[in-house]
């Protein structure tokens, strides 16, 4: 990492920090370009929101894609204090963002919790193919 990208990567710590403080979940992230001018900043509103996708990485990811063009928003750099969850990295890849540095792992954020992470979900399927296929069918041509 650069000089640079090692002070952006500070930033979204001192945004979880600062979330902490204020009584929110502790993360922070940032997005920036590449002369890392920062664009926006977030940290974790879920509490608060009471809104399960409220995380920073998800309300940063939204908002390139509502703000930025996608030019833009490929040149760009998320920094965050942890490593996006699943619903995250999905509107991240939606986005179009560049790329993502973070600071902890999932693996390491979850050995600093004590009861790890979410349980998953089971979840059944493919069933109906031919019925679901019919609104989808066509639409990306």
């Amino acid at each position: 990492m650069t000089p640079d990208e090692t002070r952006l990567l500070r930033r979204a710590i001192e945004l979880a920090a600062n979330s902490r403080a204020e009584g929110h979940a502790p993360y922070g992230s940032l997005l920036a370009d590449p002369d890392g001018v920062i664009l926006a900043e977030e940290h974790n509103t879920v509490r608060a929101d009471r809104d399960i996708s409220a995380h920073p990485e998800l309300k940063l990811a939204r908002w390139a894609a509502r703000e930025l063009d996608p030019a833009t928003a490929a040149a760009t750099t998320m920094f965050t204090s942890c490593q996006p969850c699943p619903m995250c990295t999905g509107a991240i890849d939606r986005s179009g963002l560049g790329r993502v540095v973070y600071a902890l792992s999932s693996e390491q954020h979850d050995g600093l919790s004590p009861k790890g992470g979410f349980p998953r979900v089971p979840q059944e399927g493919p069933a109906l193919f031919e019925e679901a296929r019919v609104p989808v069918e066509g639409y990306y041509t």
